[in-house]
């Protein structure tokens, strides 16, 4: 696994511009280093590298995620979470241990949002029997992004969105004056009130919210 990261180090390195970079770190507040290498040109890339490369399973899946997580450069972690995201589906119940590992490393909301609505929300859907026991341990735990990864996996979710939990966690956490717990039951709500506008003008209308989480959730409502 370190000569298939080298590779990819190589290449991102190659294509990466250093004109761009200072403005992607200072919009991530400076938490990572980065190539210089958007969106579309590391998925463009890494696209390029599994066609040659394949993707590793199992073990040496797990590896190559850390040693990519282990490096400074944003491009990397992103370029781990490609790999996992494209082997989310074929992952047994005991990989949400490597899940949550992976949102309490180099966390910050890119990857933790990406995480929370990608692969942890598509594994819970895999695997109900994990849900409640693993998001309630997560928001009843002292780590922002567990907390906020709890509040976030049923984004997408829809009509399957189980509303009680979703209310349950934002209730729980109704008294943090963390911005990115706010803001993720905010967007939770935003997200549910294309579904169910009803329920969710009832709740926040019913229980003592932050402002923020408030104006997020009603949002489309107004």
């Amino acid at each position: 696994m370190e000569k298939y990261l080298e590779t990819v180090k190589a290449l991102f390195a190659e294509k990466g511009d250093p004109e761009i970079a200072p403005m992607q770190m200072k919009y991530m507040r400076n938490q990572f280093a980065y190539y210089g290498l958007k969106a579309p040109v590391w998925q463009a890339l890494t696209k390029e590298i599994v066609q040659e490369m394949g993707i590793p399973a199992g073990k040496e899946l797990i590896d190559l995620v850390r040693l990519c997580l282990e490096e400074e450069y944003r491009e990397l972690h992103y370029f781990a979470l490609e790999l996992v995201q494209k082997r989310i589906k074929k992952q047994e119940p005991d990989f949400i241990h490597f899940l949550e590992e992976l949102v309490t490393t180099k966390s910050w909301w890119d990857t933790v949002d990406w995480l929370a609505n990608k692969m942890v929300g598509t594994h819970f859907k895999r695997y109900p029997d994990l849900v409640p026991a693993v998001p309630d341990r997560w928001i009843e735990g002292e780590n922002i992004w567990l907390q906020r990864t709890a509040i976030l996996f049923q984004l997408k979710y829809k009509q399957a969105t189980d509303a009680d939990l979703l209310f349950r966690y934002i209730l729980r956490r109704a008294d943090s004056k963390e911005f990115f717990i706010q803001k993720a039951a905010g967007w939770a709500l935003r997200e549910y009130s294309r579904t169910n506008p009803e329920a969710v003008v009832a709740f926040v209308e019913n229980h003592r919210l932050a402002g923020l989480t408030k104006r997020e959730g009603l949002r489309l409502l107004l």
